[in-house]
């Protein structure tokens, strides 16, 4: 059993489908790619990381739910639920652990109905429009936030 700290790395609809989808917009990094990458950088900042994906709104509230007893923070990458979800939003309040919200693109850009979203009313901080970069700023925060709570 390990004592690093443990991130919950949290990706919402359509993310599976990186590297294929639009990738003028995001890129044509894998959302496998992105986990490596992750998972390499949690290892150089002492965290463990627990990365995830689903297209099903339910499943990331309870994933959340059940982060307040077994992580030290979330990364969240909600996709479109990010500017739709007052659940997710409440789930993550109710959490009680730091939050980052990301972006693979600058949602500022973008239309504007992706200029609010629901997430970061809850979130610690947002990175948006860095790509890849964006999850690695974001656990470097994390590990900061984590170190701070302690």
């Amino acid at each position: 059993m390990s004592d690093e700290p443990t991130v919950l790395i949290l990706n919402g609809p359509n993310l599976n489908m990186l590297g294929v989808r639009e990738p003028s917009i995001y890129g044509r990094d894998t959302l496998g790619d992105i986990e490596a990458a992750c998972a390499d950088r949690a290892e150089a900042l002492d965290l463990s990381v627990d990365f995830r994906q689903t297209n099903h709104e339910g499943e990331l509230v309870g994933w959340i739910q059940e982060a307040r007893s077994a992580h030290d923070g979330i990364i969240i990458n909600a996709g479109a639920y990010s500017h739709t979800s007052i659940a997710l939003m409440d789930a993550l309040q109710a959490s009680e652990l730091p939050v980052v919200e990301v972006h693979l693109s600058n949602i500022f850009r973008r239309d504007s109905f992706r200029h609010f979203t629901y997430v970061s009313l809850a979130a610690d901080g947002v990175i948006c429009g860095l790509g890849v970069q964006g999850y690695l700023l974001a656990l470097e925060a994390m590990a900061r936030l984590i170190q701070e709570k302690e």
